[in-house]
């Protein structure tokens, strides 16, 4: 492998945050409609859906990547899209992973919050749009972390990435597969650099993303 801060090396990133940043999106997309949804709905077997989603917030990130490769391998029953060992690809899994872990977070925020929040609501004369908008806003921090979350649990992610994506040099190589190849070969050293990056970057990305929800909210700084 080429020199650790070379163009190869910003491709990884960039295939990386590409990956995270569009997962995260989708899958806090459906997560917070689902856990909110799921909160609300009244129906026979919710219990058991509640035990799937939590069930699944803990599935071995492998075994999603199988069903994944299963899926779009050629001979699969969406082999057709061609989306096998592509970014597309390593995005799906990756959005199967973390909904429902988004799911099962806002779920439980709601679950605890959703009641008074909607008390207040319906004093207030709210109608059923601005009781969701109303709902959404007060746990904006719940859906937040959540969301940090997901993102988190994406650019960490190896074992999915690595059956899905392949590993493809300046194609699907991420920051996790590559330090797991650099490991494999005895690389350490580049094998280190590459985790300090990725911490760097997530660190990044929080940070700004912290900066975003307190000038949205209008906070101050938090004393971490």
């Amino acid at each position: 492998m080429p020199g650790i801060f070379d163009g190869e090396t910003l491709g990884i990133i960039t295939t990386t945050l590409l990956m995270a940043l569009c997962s995260t999106a989708a899958s806090s997309a459906a997560g917070v409609f689902l856990g909110l949804l799921l909160e609300r709905a009244r129906f026979p077997g919710k219990g058991a859906v509640v035990r799937v989603n939590r069930t699944m917030m803990g599935v071995p990130p492998v075994v999603i990547g199988l069903a994944v490769y299963l899926l779009f391998m050629r001979k699969g029953p969406f082999g057709f899209l061609d989306m096998l060992f592509t970014v597309p690809a390593m995005v799906v899994a990756q959005v199967i992973i973390i909904t429902p872990i988004i799911c099962g977070m806002v779920y439980t925020a709601a679950l605890s919050e959703a009641g008074r929040i909607r008390a207040f609501g319906t004093t207030m004369g709210a109608n059923r749009l601005q009781m969701q908008f109303l709902l959404i806003k007060e746990l904006s921090r719940d859906i937040y972390f959540a969301m940090i979350t997901g993102f988190g649990r994406s650019v960490s992610e190896v074992g999915a990435v690595l059956i899905v994506g392949g590993n493809i040099r300046r194609k699907t190589r991420t920051m996790t597969t590559a330090i797991t190849m650099l490991r494999n070969s005895g690389d350490y050293a580049r094998a280190i650099s590459l985790g300090i990056i990725l911490l760097c970057t997530a660190f990044i990305i929080h940070t700004a993303a912290d900066g975003v929800r307190r000038r949205g909210e209008r906070l101050p700084d938090e004393n971490y």
